[in-house]
Formats: structure tokens, sequence, C-alpha cells
């Protein structure tokens, strides 16, 4: 039996099921619905008279013949991937779509400035973008890419710098302080209402500080807690606690009085953002688009 036009369409529809282990997932991933997916792989079982998936409401695993043919196609689907991506540097126009989850500071700081020019000077890319600030597999998840502060990304993915290190200061509201008092030293945080700040892995931070080779980390109390820098900036505006955030997220504040910083002789330099990806995955032509444009605008730049 020869080889289709549909048949390499199900097997690229084939192996994303196999990496997701999900039709849902899977679907996501490429673009199209989860009906038309099964339509598919069922299609592509018909014509080789072949069962390939056993699913049911809630796994789906390769069958023998599944996991023979995924080792077969898997290199060679990769090898025509790439080459398809590799014709797109040579269009006028470069397009496509790539997927990127980017952790929520990174889209004011990063993002925001670099978008308009981004989508006039390449209008065929098409960017989805994914705001998360938890820490999730990129790759697993159908993610091309992800953007995050450099002492978080996994050790196992590529990782560039798209901006220099970060200053991370304490601040609250001219009613706050006026309330409670400005704290002399660090210590003195444990006797105020904190904004306290939940990680992407579900840990409460301890907020660092750093002063003459001294460093120091809070356990601050408070009653609230929040895992969105968002959120810790309403709470701090509205004089609810204290709030500690990279000295750029809270600047426009800063600057307009609504927030003023404490501790301003404690400070500590956190690592800058990081975008990263897969070594096993070629570098789609517009994730490394959006790659340079944020290092020739430098948003961040000192």
């Amino acid at each position: 039996m020869q080889l289709s036009r549909a048949d390499l369409a199900d097997f690229a529809y084939f192996l994303a099921i196999a990496k997701h282990g999900s039709f849902r997932r899977a679907a996501v991933a490429m673009g199209v619905t989860t009906s038309a997916l099964s339509h598919a792989i069922t299609a592509l079982e018909g014509r080789r008279g072949v069962r390939l998936l056993n699913r049911t409401t809630r796994s789906v695993a390769l069958t023998a013949a599944g996991e023979e043919l995924r080792a077969a196609i898997e290199a060679p689907m990769q090898s025509i991937a790439a080459a398809g991506e590799t014709l797109d540097r040579y269009r006028d126009a470069p397009a496509g779509r790539v997927r990127i989850n980017v952790l929520e500071d990174a889209v004011d700081l990063l993002l925001k400035p670099v978008m308009p020019i981004f989508v006039d000077r390449y209008p065929d890319v098409a960017i989805d973008i994914s705001i998360s600030n938890r820490l999730i597999d990129v790759v697993g998840s159908g993610f091309d890419a992800g953007i995050r502060y450099g002492g978080t990304v996994p050790e196992d993915m590529i990782a560039q710098r798209l901006s220099p290190d970060l200053r991370w200061v304490a601040a609250a509201s001219p009613d706050y302080l006026a309330r409670f008092g400005v704290p002399a030293d660090p210590q003195d945080l444990r006797n105020h209402r904190c904004v306290g700040i939940r990680l992407g892995n579900d840990q409460v931070y301890d907020w660092e500080f750093e002063r003459d080779g001294y460093d120091c980390a809070i356990a601050t109390p408070g009653p609230l807690t929040v895992d969105s820098s968002h959120a810790a900036i309403a709470f701090g505006l509205c004089g609810a606690g204290i709030v500690y955030a990279s000295e750029a997220v809270l600047r426009a504040h800063l600057e307009r009085g609504t927030l003023q910083p404490v501790l301003t002789e404690w400070t500590t330099v956190g690592s800058g953002f990081h975008v990263y990806y897969s070594g096993r995955r070629h570098l789609p032509t517009g994730l490394r688009l959006l790659i340079d444009l944020i290092k020739e605008l430098r948003p961040l730049r000192e």
C-alpha cells in the first residue's frame, strides 16, 4: 500500500497523541478539535487495518503496532518538520504559529513593549501566549518555549537571557506606613502585615535581602498570600500590607508615590528573564524572530 497525503497528516496527529498521552492535549497542540483528531486516527486505523491505540474514557495507550509505528516514523517526521521550518527562512514574509508559556511579570516588562513592533514587522506569524506563574513542563504541555526568571529555568533546557538581572524591593502605600510605621530592618517585617508570594511550585517565598555582604531570608507573616504580581500590587496599593517584587514591576507606582520603598538599604538582585526551550527541538522561525527582537529592543536595558 502506497503512502498517501492523508497518511502523512494522520501520522502527525498520531505522534501528537503518543507524545501527550491525551486526545485533548494533542488537539490543543495541533490546533484542531478533539473530534477531528479522533476521526483522523479512526480513519488511519481503518486504512491500515490495524489498531494503533487502546483508549478508554481516562487514558490512551499505544498498542504494540502503535509503538512500532512511532519508533519508525518519529525521527523522519521531525526531519520533515525541520525542513519546512528551514524553508520558512527563505520567505519574504515569515509565517507560522508559536506557542509560549510566559511568567506574568514578563508580559508587561518584556512583551508589551515589543509586541506592537513584532506584529507590524511579522504579520503572518501567530504568537499564542499562555500566562502562568506555575512551573510546568513546557514541552510536555505543547509549548515551543517558556519565559521565566533565570533561577527557575529547568536544567535540561537551553536558555537565552532576555534581560539584565533585576533588583528586588519591598514597598507599601503611604496610608499603610502612616498607620503601622516604617520597618527599620528586615527582621521588623515579622511585626508587619506582608502580602506573601506563592511560587509556581506552591511554596511560599521567603523575602530575600542583602546589605554589606550580609544576606537574610524572611518568612513574612500576614493574612494574605497570592500567586500573582498584579494581585500583590493591588493589595499593596489599597494599604493591605507590604509587598515585595522586582523594582521594574513596581516602578510606575514608585514614581507616582502610590507605593513607597522600604528597607532601601536592604535589597537584593535576582536573575533576569530567560527564554528556554528543548535542545531536541528545531527552533521555530517565529520564536527565533521574537527572541531577536527582544534582544534588539532591550525593553529592560539599564
